[in-house]
């Protein structure tokens, strides 16, 4: 490991190390995962997990997250999101990921000060900033804290530090909330969610490491990267995609010729 990396990974401990305690925001991804395992390394038991039950994450999410923690041993605490109940979230409006982090955050804090801990943390990193991100203004309000952020730490110094340190995320795709696979504008249901859900299950039971299926009514875009745009034009599994989308309620099945990026939906702000 470089010295400027393991430089990070100590400002990242001392910085922790002041928090005295903490609950990490914790998705089960590559960044929540090494920020939590972090910070119970350096504060034990006064370091916490908690995560939101939510259908804008898939169940395997959620699991993943459990066998986590339960691996680490580290006290983990989970909460029933719902955010389709409210009307301002599910017409999903430009600022959807600031009423959502806002929704989250709240709901931390409270189970946070409920369990006497002192801080709330979340995992983003610096690559996390050039994007169109509303909701890290929600955090900024609620005063969460940015430890990853804070050590400057980025996407690669994360993965390298986690493989480093043994842990099975470390390699792990990089995945974002189903709502993000929604236009801005169109209603955000569940049973639209099921629908991207189940799409994105079946690309990943192919194969497929790093996608994104984003919906246009009922239209699918499906997202891979370039190098396996081959594989997705294989006949069998072009005609299975095709097939299993229709039945999972989409019109139309259509791949989209600039690969899989992160934030595609924002390119139209």
């Amino acid at each position: 490991m470089t010295e400027p990396v393991m430089r990070k990974l100590e400002m990242l401990k001392k910085y922790l190390e002041g928090l005295d305690s903490v609950a990490v925001a914790f998705s089960g991804g590559v960044d929540s995962a090494f920020l939590l395992k972090t910070a119970h390394d350096v504060l034990g038991e006064k370091a916490v997990a908690v995560t939101a039950r939510s259908c804008l994450f898939p169940e395997r999410e959620l699991e993943e997250a459990k066998e986590f923690c339960r691996k680490e041993n580290i006290r983990h605490f989970i909460f029933d999101a719902e955010q389709l109940k409210t009307e301002a979230f599910c017409s999903n409006p430009k600022n959807r990921c600031y009423l959502c982090k806002k929704y989250l955050f709240e709901e931390i804090l409270k189970i946070a000060s409920k369990a006497g801990l002192a801080a709330v943390a979340e995992g983003s990193n610096v690559d996390d900033e050039g994007d169109y991100r509303p909701g890290m203004t929600a955090v900024a309000e609620l005063g969460i804290t940015n430890p990853l952020r804070y050590a400057r730490m980025t996407k690669e110094d994360i993965r390298r530090l986690s493989r480093m340190m043994g842990l099975s995320t470390w390699d792990k795709r990089s995945y974002a909330c189903l709502a993000s696979r929604f236009v801005y504008g169109e209603q955000i249901t569940e049973e639209k969610l099921s629908m991207v859900d189940k799409a994105e299950q079946l690309l990943l039971e192919l194969g497929f490491r790093q996608f994104r299926v984003r919906i246009h009514g009922r239209m699918a875009r499906i997202e891979v990267e370039p190098s396996q745009f081959d594989r997705l034009m294989e006949e069998d599994v072009r005609e299975r995609l095709v097939t299993s989308l229709k039945q999972y309620g989409f019109s139309y099945v259509t791949l989209d010729l600039q690969g899989y990026r992160t934030g595609s939906m924002n390119e139209v702000l």
